[in-house]
């Protein structure tokens, strides 16, 4: 998750463990504590008065916790056994606190629920809260990787639209290759950035992982043919190789070093903000273009809000979820943080069917899909980014690479497959 530089609060563990063991308020009410992270947090403790006021038997704590620094504090609160009662999690998160045992299941109260409907939500980002045909998050606001593009120089080179496949997209690159010597076409964050293989990688029907996702299948013929596109971009010059001369992708934007660029909803308020006046009306968003056309697959992407397993308070806490996932919450929450709503009937609204670079992301939406759901995903997506820029760099063969990316993936799903196979 990337998020934008936020004012942050710093809590101590004990006065955290403090928090998360109260029972009660002192007054008669339920107190809850709510860990939200980074912006969120600051930004959520303003829907609370109306909660409080629908519910006055129900006093919630908001702690807010740094987004880099959320992953360790859950690690050491279940150690501690002081989890708080709810939290806000990324959806990647889920299978690794699942196995924990740390988190509920959710579908007996979604059941019971009269606000919180599957149907009510984008299929592949449901998914991503659901192990084993259950439930164990409700999505709070998603986000997906779409194209940014500047439509001004794509029509000087000759293309009025965005690329609407692979071939198009690569015969877009050389046109503008050609049209802009010493700029790139694309870019690629190779040296931190995992996600442009992968989408390609589930573009072209890659599981990613095989063997009931104990070994790595990087190196099957999927997830090959995707390499060998992104590969493509590099060994032709459609993408600068070394990026960390790139200080400033809203510069480099800018001034025109590259014309097409993958990356979430958070950059709408960036490039809105940070680009130039005479910019705002040549720069847009498109889905991404899949290989034989049509919208291509993106990544399901965005935070969830869970239950801890031991929480007393488990009615006032899903009273608390309900909440914030009614459509004028969640658009409320839109309009102060500028996250993308989770429910589809949100996207309704004028303040979404309005923005005119969000259409794009409700398209993508729709064409979405999980990374594989094993609590080994996040060391696993930093080898593909780590094997991807030394394909890129030449340092490997794209066939080479992929089979040294699958050894060391199998190392880390050792333990994966000993407790599903003892072996």
């Amino acid at each position: 998750m990337s998020r934008s530089p936020v004012r942050l609060f710093f809590f101590t563990l004990p006065l955290l463990a403090a928090f998360a063991g109260c029972t009660g308020a002192g007054d008669g009410r339920t107190r809850i504590t709510f860990w939200a992270l980074g912006a969120e947090g600051e930004h959520v403790a303003k829907l609370m008065p109306a909660f409080n006021k629908r519910h006055p038997d129900i006093d919630v704590r908001v702690q807010i916790i740094p987004w880099n620094a959320a992953h360790e504090k859950l690690l050491t609160a279940f150690a501690g056994e002081s989890l708080p009662d709810m939290c806000q999690i990324g959806n990647t998160w889920i299978p690794e606190f699942r196995t924990l045992n740390t988190i509920d299941n959710l579908s007996p109260w979604v059941a019971a629920s009269k606000t919180v409907h599957e149907s009510s939500y984008f299929p592949g980002i449901w998914d991503t809260n659901v192990m084993d045909s259950l439930l164990y998050g409700v999505p709070w606001y998603v986000d997906t990787r779409v194209l940014f593009y500047r439509s001004d120089l794509l029509a000087a080179a000759g293309n009025a639209q965005p690329p609407g496949s692979w071939e198009e997209w690569f015969d877009c690159s050389a046109k503008m290759q050609s049209r802009f010597p010493g700029s790139y076409a694309n870019f690629f964050s190779t040296n931190n950035e995992w996600a442009p293989p992968v989408i390609l990688g589930l573009q072209k029907g890659s599981s990613l992982l095989k063997e009931n996702n104990t070994l790595g299948d990087f190196s099957g013929p999927e997830f090959t043919a995707a390499m060998h596109a992104f590969y493509t971009f590099f060994k032709n010059g459609w993408a600068p190789v070394k990026t960390a001369q790139i200080v400033s992708v809203y510069q480099a934007f800018a001034e025109g070093f590259f014309a097409m660029y993958i990356t979430g909803p958070w950059y709408i308020g960036e490039f809105m903000n940070r680009l130039p006046d005479s910019l705002q009306g040549v720069w847009m968003t498109a889905p991404l273009p899949g290989p034989d056309g049509g919208i291509g697959l993106s990544l399901a992407g965005g935070s969830s809000l869970v239950m801890f397993r031991q929480s007393k308070h488990k009615a006032a806490v899903w009273s608390l979820i309900e909440y914030l996932s009614e459509p004028e919450q969640q658009l409320e929450f839109y309009r102060l943080t500028g996250d993308l709503p989770a429910r589809v009937e949100t996207w309704r609204d004028p303040a979404l069917a309005g923005n005119r670079f969000a259409g794009a992301f409700f398209l993508q939406l729709n064409h979405v899909r999980a990374t594989p759901k094993v609590p080994e995903w996040e060391q696993i997506a930093q080898k593909v980014r780590e094997y991807a820029e030394l394909i890129t760099m030449d340092q490997y063969t794209v066939e080479d690479g992929l089979r040294a990316l699958d050894r060391e993936v199998n190392v880390i799903l050792e333990k994966r497959r000993w407790l599903l196979h003892g072996r």
